[in-house]
């Protein structure tokens, strides 16, 4: 019996079998035309010149060893190079405070830093997190300063090291930490059997293969990125296109053509708003019930959003509402759900076409085993299931169950055919003054199909009724600009509430919206890095009005305007 591949004894044999392959196109700044590729063998030839050069250090073999920046080739070459000497990689997202950089690099015990592709403010912040005497190494795309050894003299000063440490399955590949939501993050210990497994599943469930492109944005420091881009690339040795920034997101796109496309909702919001600017809803209905029109636009349509070539499109990190899936389905775009967490490497459920419900994040994989607990908590069982907490071993027992059943501390309900739905997180459920329950996830699913709505956290604990802190979409907010744009939020918002309440139990009835005026951005830590609420933060930051609030008795307030 031959022993079970890693992904990286996956990698090998596709550099071996086709070395000049394209892998990776990275846009260098400037020119959107101003691009670089990387075939299988340059980086391969470039991970052995970095681990020969991480030999060179003496580090202890298993060391841990940090990699900081937004995501572009190097990251995972440097990935690479680290387990290639032998070590422990340890993400940290390109957008924290300098206090959670300096958590993450102690708690890890980080001998090395890598320094990549980041925007000067954010890295102005978090470079304070960065101990003096922590050994930094800079990527080419690194911002001006510092004394970092320069990655290009480093690649130019070492020959390739010679023998690659052989890994094993059993053996720790990487430490993620979780985004902190709540509380400080937790680092979740992966080895490469919980890398490898699942992406295995996901290659055959997608039937994903060589010829496939995929555009790399979302953090690859969050666990579903590393998945879907670099464990998949060095399974299948498909195309991995990377974007430059949000101002070049379309022309990224556009050079990719992706064929598998993943974001969260707030994207996809973002994109059904920008084609509803153009062509109102109430055309678009008309439109696409006339045969040939209908063709055309859609067609028109997924080409100006760089997705006509895309097979598979697939959303996470929060659930999409039933309205927002429908509208890309009528185009044509069958945009399915699917549901995971850092703690599984995100591999528990997926909608796969012909199977959706609106609503629900589909089936568990062939491999997974789902369970739900008295309390109604999700509780699943899989190939992907962390080693467990770094250095918190009472964290690891509270989350992984003696069966080896992990509880995900998310609710939910499980219909006749197997499938999944998302009700709320078990600890963001509040109680009222009346002393009913609410869970606010669902609630907030209900106000964010408004597009002038981009995020809603919806709080009230201790009060008679719960209300909704909101974040206008772009529109909206230069709409509310002027007095009569104001007015018209206002009935619509109006009308949306009465529209949610409708299908609210009684106890859950909002009784009014807080329109702020504020950014919330990961940098200001109102949102993770994968763009959900941050609830405890938007709570403190406008829980001392509350009274104010609830004693205005309007159904909509405008709160720093």
């Amino acid at each position: 019996m031959s022993e079970k591949k890693t992904i990286i004894d996956h990698f090998l044999l596709h550099t071996a079998k086709a070395p000049n392959r394209v892998l990776f196109t990275q846009p260098m700044g400037g020119d959107i035309k101003n691009v670089k590729d990387h075939t299988a063998e340059q980086v391969f030839i470039e991970a052995k010149r970095m681990a020969a050069y991480i030999e060179s250090l003496n580090f202890e073999k298993g060391s841990k060893i940090a990699i900081c920046s937004k995501n572009c080739t190097w990251w995972i070459i440097a990935d690479l190079a680290i387990w290639f000497s032998g070590h422990v990689s340890v993400p940290i997202y390109p957008t924290l405070t300098g206090e959670t950089v300096r958590y993450t690099l102690d708690h890890s015990e980080a001998k090395l830093l890598f320094v990549g592709k980041l925007d000067t403010k954010p890295w102005e912040a978090m470079k304070t997190g960065v101990p003096d005497d922590l050994p930094t190494v800079s990527f080419p795309m690194c911002p001006e300063g510092g004394d970092h050894k320069k990655w290009d003299d480093i690649i130019s000063e070492f020959e390739p090291m010679a023998d690659i440490a052989k890994r094993t399955m059993e053996e720790m590949a990487t430490i993620i930490y979780t985004s902190g939501s709540t509380g400080k993050p937790k680092g979740v210990m992966h080895s490469f059997e919980t890398m490898t497994v699942p992406t295995e599943g996901l290659v055959k469930l997608l039937n994903i293969t060589s010829s496939d492109r995929y555009i790399s944005y979302l953090p690859l420091a969050h666990g579903m990125e590393r998945w879907s881009a670099q464990c998949v690339v060095m399974m299948t040795a498909n195309h991995i296109y990377f974007a430059d920034s949000l101002a070049t997101f379309k022309d990224d796109l556009t050079r990719a053509q992706p064929t598998i496309f993943l974001s969260v909702p707030r994207l996809w919001t973002k994109f059904q708003q920008a084609v509803s600017q153009k062509i109102p809803d109430e055309k678009m209905k008309k439109l696409l019930k006339i045969p040939v029109i209908s063709w055309i636009i859609k067609r028109k349509i997924l080409k100006t959003l760089g997705l006509s070539h895309a097979r598979f499109a697939g959303s996470g990190s929060a659930p999409l509402p039933a309205p927002l899936l429908q509208w890309y389905r009528n185009l044509g775009l069958e945009l399915l759900e699917g549901y995971g967490m850092t703690e599984n490497f995100n591999y528990s459920h997926i909608n796969m076409p012909g199977k959706t419900r609106a609503g629900y994040v589909g089936h568990h994989y062939d491999d997974v085993e789902h369970r739900l607990s008295e309390e109604g908590e999700i509780q699943m069982k899989g190939p992907g299931i962390m080693l467990g907490y770094y250095k918190n071993e009472e964290a690891t027992k509270e989350v992984i169950m003696d069966d080896g059943f992990l509880r995900t501390g998310d609710r939910g309900s499980i219909d006749e055919q197997g499938r999944l739905m998302i009700t709320g997180r078990t600890k963001e459920i509040f109680k009222t003054s009346k002393g009913k329950y609410v869970a606010p996830a669902p609630i907030e699913n209900k106000l964010i199909v408004s597009p002038s709505i981009e995020l809603a956290c919806v709080s009230g604990v201790g009060f008679p009724q719960p209300h909704a802190v909101i974040h206008l979409g772009d529109d909206a907010k230069i709409s509310a600009g002027t007095p009569t744009g104001k007015v018209a939020i206002e009935k619509e918002l109006e009308e949306l509430i009465k529209s949610a309440n409708s299908t609210l139990d009684g106890h859950e009835h909002l009784q009014f919206l807080v329109i702020v005026n504020d950014v919330w951005t990961p940098e200001n830590g109102f949102l993770t890095p994968t763009q959900k609420i941050k609830r405890g933060t938007i709570e403190d930051a406008y829980s001392g009005n509350n009274e104010e609030f609830y004693g205005a008795k309007k159904t909509v307030l405008w709160h720093g305007w």
